[in-house]
């Protein structure tokens, strides 16, 4: 019976990506919620979604606070359980949909952590060896933090996607949206030094492998593979694990380009944000950075 609602998160789950052209990451995202959620149901003695009352939904988001999970968890746990059960209403399964009459728990404002310039600088420029790996760790730092890519991007990132005479780089986001995103010149001439002497000695005899960045086995990275290569390249600068990811690097670029005056609208569109207030989070950024910055060096801070 636990099956049942097994395969309509599964139906589910299928229908986000298919339907709804949300990422594979999204959608296994709120799968885990989904079934999370069908473990409680199953404690109260619940089987079946057509038993689901509104009091079981609020029940499950009580628990999880009280497991201490942070209200952006939360949040989308209340969204994936409403939007299970629209689908399972559209889909005849159910007719109603208990969670209608949730109001999404209030996000905590968190502010993304962000390196300072010196801090990028140093970590750029510490990557400076010859061998096929450095340049190819150089390349890729240089890429995630000159066009502020998201990790799934830089990962999904082929030959074909470098347009306009290695200028631009056509990025595949969130909900399979394409973008263009300008190249730096710093990070232009690392990426073709990369392509041109170094990405040949990682295809291994694959020359049908399209993606720009490879593995030593000559393989597409995963995302994990990135965020070890940043980790361990950041620490060797002395920058703390905690402090350090491929999305610090991002935001690190949106929170320069501000500092430095970019408008807010045009680093949306580079960030691929579809709404304006996910950006406007790095100008609280960089008010916090003058605040620090008047404290720590005004003689009445």
């Amino acid at each position: 019976m636990t099956s049942s609602l097994g395969s309509e998160i599964d139906l589910f789950e299928s229908s986000l990506i298919l339907e709804r052209a949300l990422s594979e990451n999204t959608a296994k995202s709120y799968a885990s919620d989904l079934r999370e959620f069908m473990h409680f149901l199953s404690s109260r003695r619940i089987v079946s979604s057509r038993d689901v009352k509104y009091e079981d939904v609020v029940a499950f988001l009580s628990a999880s606070r009280s497991q201490g999970l942070a209200s952006r968890t939360r949040s989308r746990r209340s969204s994936a359980i409403r939007s299970f059960f629209n689908f399972l209403v559209s889909r005849n399964f159910v007719k109603d949909n208990p969670a209608e009459r949730l109001d999404a728990p209030k996000k905590d404002f968190v502010l993304p952590k962000v390196l300072s310039e010196e801090e990028v600088q140093s970590l750029l420029e510490n990557v400076s060896g010859e061998q096929p790996h450095d340049v190819r760790d150089r390349a890729l730092l240089e890429v995630l933090y000159g066009c502020g890519l998201r990790v799934s991007e830089v990962c999904a990132l082929c030959i074909e996607d470098i347009v306009s005479e290695g200028e631009l780089l056509r990025v595949k986001g969130k909900g399979s949206k394409e973008r263009l995103v300008p190249i730096c010149s710093v990070a232009g001439r690392e990426l073709e030094k990369y392509l041109t002497l170094f990405r040949p000695t990682f295809l291994k005899g694959s020359r049908s492998e399209s993606h720009v960045f490879l593995t030593r086995l000559g393989k597409a990275f995963t995302r994990q593979g990135v965020f070890k290569i940043v980790r361990e390249r950041a620490v060797e600068v002395g920058i703390a694990p905690d402090r350090i990811s491929p999305h610090v690097l991002r935001h690190s670029y949106a929170s320069h380009l501000l500092q430095r005056g970019a408008d807010i609208r045009a680093i949306q569109e580079l960030l691929g944000h579809a709404d304006i207030s996910t950006t406007q989070i790095y100008t609280h950024v960089d008010v916090a950075l003058f605040k620090d910055i008047h404290k720590r060096f005004h003689p009445r801070g």
